[in-house]
């Protein structure tokens, strides 16, 4: 073939979808970089979000797009580079961590938590480093999920060091009081206890915190909301009618603060019997879609009522950690990539570029 011309790449390029940010590469400036040596192309794709997952089917994407228009002496590479997002006005970013993902919703009882943690290992899985704040100070459950115990360790006696468990990073108030106790507390104190064990904890370079709200739509939740930075949020609900009415007043929440909704997850979307394998829609059908639908949101995904996923996070061993193969822990990591690559177009954090002005007394 003779030699192509950049423009012609170009234009093939920019009528390749990518799924996960729904937009084409060229218009998503992914492209890093188009090389032409003669009749030889290589092309750079970098990608705003973890991608291991995904990676090998864009490069065949890409190879056949253009093997087609005659382009064979081809090479393409495929990266993914993470970076810090804006969070709402007047609130510090976190040392150490580039962004934050609130997982919430409205309800209690939806499986947020599960999610959450899972969701976490999931974009870790992609490649991403990921830690997870459990904010439900009143009922705590990352701890037992990770099938972790134990207080955590303190170099200076002011600051702590977060629990690792499958690679996650963790904090929780469940790490510091018996697993039994009661916290009888109110509103003041919690959001006090929530902010120290955000910012007292020593985060070692995350591309993402998952932070695991409390459900429901209260003071406490607004509270929080307002005073910890959040690049963008995620509702988890089911398909029922009841969850789905307390989902609405969660994005709503978001709304009021200037926190972007990433997307809506439905969980337990549909349920499969472990004996015949009949799928069955027990909590309707259809919730979530006609939900994001409405507010113009993503649906990010729709995730089984399994067992397995019940006893993996009871056992303190989840899903996608446990079962990386499994069909379930693909869909999580469909999910993630999708939340992920939704951040990735939000508004950028430019604040560690701007110089730093000092005034000195000679």
């Amino acid at each position: 073939m003779s030699a192509v011309s950049r423009e012609q790449v170009e234009k093939i390029l920019s009528g390749i979808i990518d799924p996960n940010s729904k937009a084409d590469l060229i218009s998503s400036k992914s492209i890093k970089d188009i090389t032409i040596n003669g009749s030889a192309v290589t092309v750079a794709v970098q990608l705003g979000y973890p991608s291991e997952g995904y990676k090998q089917d864009l490069i065949d994407t890409i190879t056949n797009a253009l093997g087609e228009q005659g382009i064979s002496e081809l090479s393409v590479e495929v990266s993914s580079k993470i970076v810090s997002h804006s969070v709402q006005q007047g609130v510090q970013l976190l040392a150490n961590v580039k962004n934050t993902i609130a997982v919430a919703s409205g309800k209690g009882g939806v499986g947020k938590s599960t999610t959450s943690i899972n969701l976490a290992l999931a974009l870790q899985a992609e490649g991403a480093t990921v830690g997870i704040l459990d904010a439900d100070i009143y009922g705590p459950s990352q701890p037992r999920m990770l099938g972790l115990k134990g207080k955590p360790d303190t170099t200076d006696g002011k600051t702590v060091e977060p629990k690792v468990s499958y690679g996650v990073q963790s904090m929780s108030i469940g790490y510091l009081i018996e697993e039994d106790t009661p916290m009888i507390w109110r509103g003041p104190m919690v959001t006090g206890a929530l902010e120290q064990l955000l910012n007292d904890t020593n985060w070692q370079d995350l591309d993402y915190l998952i932070i695991d709200l409390p459900p429901g739509t209260g003071d406490i939740q607004l509270t929080l909301c307002q005073k910890i930075p959040v690049s963008g949020a995620v509702i988890v609900t089911t398909p029922q009618d009841i969850a789905l009415l307390d989902a609405r007043k969660a994005l709503k929440m978001f709304e009021k603060v200037n926190v972007p909704v990433l997307g809506i997850i439905e969980n337990m979307s549909t349920h499969i019997c472990s004996e015949c394998g009949h799928e069955e829609h027990i909590f309707g059908s259809g919730g979530g879609d006609q939900m994001a639908k409405q507010y113009d949101v993503d649906l990010l995904g729709a995730l089984p009522l399994d067992i397995r996923i019940r006893e993996g996070v009871d056992n303190g061993k989840p899903t996608v950690a446990i079962e990386p193969d499994s069909e379930i822990a693909m869909n999580y990591r469909d999910i993630a990539r999708r939340t992920a690559a939704k951040l990735a177009i939000q508004t950028k954090d430019y604040t560690a570029k701007f110089p730093k002005i000092v005034i000195e007394n000679n």
